[in-house]
């Protein structure tokens, strides 16, 4: 896909990972709508940033626990500013570290919700816009603990897999007018609340022995966009971590 001028939409766009993937694009020359629940004040910058470098930004605030509402909310706000949508990234996601003994219903419902439902419903009014003849994207962030038994972080990594194989699915789906494609990262950023040490004690347990950065997790995203022959991968971005589970 070349990139100039097209539309993309990244949920959890604000901040983190979502705001660099989506200054990312902008210096590529896309055109952003960029997703926040609560963080206008985030997303007001991230907008701006994205001017600076030449291109058009909108936001939009929805909440991911009401997924088909959400969606409508998005693409609605989306196609008013731009009249398409190119390329969809799903990135907002909940991460909490619960398992079986002390996961409450509402744990599981807020993983569902967020990290499976809202990608999906994205996803279906992504491809209900895009018109015949008309080629796009579909790129979901994961996690390398999607394709891995683990008892930690247990409706997470369980989300996450749901949304490893809806990405595998419309990739079969979707083809060939759209590309749907799955990025693993692995040690990027400390979770809310963890400061650095947390990334220093994970990369000890990667082969690579080093975190990495968003700016890598952006380079396997223009890499995904701009191939034309891949869909239905996961592109893990982790150091290594996968092949240890984070065991070193």
């Amino acid at each position: 896909m070349n990139l100039e001028g097209k539309v993309a939409v990244i949920t959890g766009s604000a901040v983190r990972i979502g705001r660099a993937m989506a200054l990312s694009l902008a210096e590529a020359g896309v055109d952003l709508c960029i997703h926040y629940h609560l963080s206008q004040a985030a997303a007001e910058q991230t907008c701006a940033e994205i001017r600076e470098r030449g291109r058009n930004a909108t936001r939009v605030s929805a909440n991911l626990s009401d997924p088909v509402t959400a969606a409508a909310v998005i693409f609605e706000a989306a196609l008013s500013e731009f009249g398409k949508v190119d390329i969809l990234i799903n990135s907002a996601s909940v991460f909490e570290n619960k398992r079986l003994s002390d996961s409450t219903e509402a744990d599981w419902d807020s993983h569902l919700d967020i990290n499976l439902k809202s990608p999906f419903f994205l996803c279906q009014r992504f491809a209900e816009q895009l018109p015949p003849g008309q080629s796009g994207a579909i790129v979901n962030l994961v996690d390398w603990r999607a394709k891995r038994a683990g008892a930690e972080h247990l409706a997470y990594r369980i989300s996450k897999a749901g949304l490893v194989t809806l990405t595998e699915c419309l990739a079969l789906d979707l083809a060939p007018a759209i590309q749907v494609n799955a990025i693993a990262p692995g040690a990027i950023l400390p979770p809310p609340g963890e400061d650095m040490s947390y990334l220093d004690e994970r990369a000890q347990k990667a082969p690579l022995k080093r975190a990495g950065s968003p700016a890598e997790i952006c380079h396997a995203l223009l890499y995904l966009l701009r191939s034309d022959f891949v869909t239905g991968e996961v592109l893990t971005v982790a150091g290594g971590e996968q092949l240890t589970g984070g065991r070193g």
